[in-house]
């Protein structure tokens, strides 16, 4: 038989002044008393005790702080309150302790949201060890989980959160949180919230939950002004000599990328084997791009072939080029478009190459 909930449950709010912080504060306790039988937690809110309103539980005033508190204590008890209902309707009963471990996280299902995506980035850590899955795309996902953790402590005041637990307000406040708290740009927050939503996809799909409680949140990728390269550009920098020896690589596989159309990545990845002579007399690569999967193959022609065979002997390994990180490319990119007095209105980076090749068909032998 259900609780009547207005007889047996009770949350309330209160001090802890026997521990008192340097700057006076003193730490907001709450206690859930279900029965007769008391629990209390910790909000991880403090105040300053002149300031509290004992008999109805919050901070006088209306400082911003006093509001803020009082906003994460309505937070609080909004959130106990749906544990207790959600008890009742799930189980028939609720304790005071077993809504007090659930709110705190103590012990969490195996259907808690952040449990589930660091399974899942376990598993995507083990395709990157095997080489079928970006070590860049996992150090993604694991910025992402740390994002949403700090999040739902901050705003839930909880270690985890149930699937069944999450409203559509959920990936809102993330969204907000990302912009605000951590600067975030548009484009990053559709990049850091598209994997949220991939987590209560694979909910349904588990049965954990029947629908997904992000269905009304809409975000896109917003276009960008991207950087590109003139012809002449791309010709000022074949003809430049680099100042320092350092830059010579970076510049081949520049211009390399330019010609063929690979992402760094790509060109990472790209192997001796990949290189294949077919019957029209002509060389080909043939490869999956790495990002997307797809098949792709294509011609070389004289620059990239000159570039692949300069650099024939150099690896010790089965890759054709010995490309240095990212960030150095990037760095070198740099100066290599200063030396060759290159002048863009966006910021040229080793991406700009694969631009070139997609957005113009200049670049013909």
């Amino acid at each position: 038989m259900e609780q009547e909930k207005r007889s047996t449950f009770k949350l309330l709010f209160y001090l802890k002044k026997n521990e008192p912080k340097k700057n006076g504060n003193v730490p907001v306790m709450g206690r859930i008393t279900i029965d007769g039988t008391p629990k209390s937690f910790r909000t991880k809110l403090d105040i300053n005790p002149n300031n509290w309103d004992l008999r109805h539980g919050r901070v006088l005033g209306k400082s911003a702080q006093a509001l803020n508190t009082n906003l994460k204590l309505d937070n609080i008890r909004v959130r106990i309150n749906k544990i207790y209902d959600d008890m009742l309707k799930d189980e028939g009963f609720a304790t005071s302790q077993k809504i007090k471990l659930s709110f705190l996280g103590v012990g969490v299902m195996d259907d808690a949201i952040l449990k589930v995506f660091k399974d899942q980035n376990e598993d995507f850590k083990r395709m990157v060890s095997k080489g079928k899955r970006s070590q860049n795309t996992y150090n993604k996902y694991k910025t992402v989980y740390n994002h949403l953790s700090e999040f739902i402590r901050e705003r839930y005041h909880r270690e985890d959160m149930a699937f069944r637990e999450l409203t559509s307000d959920f990936i809102r406040e993330f969204d907000f949180f990302l912009r605000i708290d951590k600067e975030c740009t548009h484009n990053t927050v559709w990049v850091y919230t598209m994997p949220v939503i991939a987590l209560a996809e694979l909910a349904i799909k588990k049965g954990l939950i029947r629908q997904n409680p992000f269905e009304d949140y809409e975000i896109s990728m917003e276009e960008t002004d991207r950087s590109y390269l003139l012809k002449e550009d791309v010709e000022k920098l074949m003809l430049l000599k680099p100042s320092k020896s350092k830059y010579e690589l970076v510049k081949d596989l520049f211009i390399f990328s330019c010609f063929i159309g690979f992402s760094y990545i790509d060109i990472q990845k790209l192997k001796w084997s990949n290189i294949q002579s077919f019957f029209d007399g002509h060389q080909w690569i043939i490869s999956r791009r790495k990002k997307s999967d797809v098949a792709s193959n294509v011609r070389l022609l004289e620059i990239p072939k000159r570039i692949i065979e300069k650099y024939r002997g150099v690896t010790r390994n089965e890759y054709v080029f010995p490309v240095p990180s990212n960030a150095t490319c990037n760095s070198h990119v740099k100066k290599l478009i200063e030396e060759a007095e290159i002048v863009t209105e966006q910021k040229v980076t080793f991406h700009t190459a694969f631009n070139v090749s997609h957005n113009t068909s200049i670049l013909n032998d």
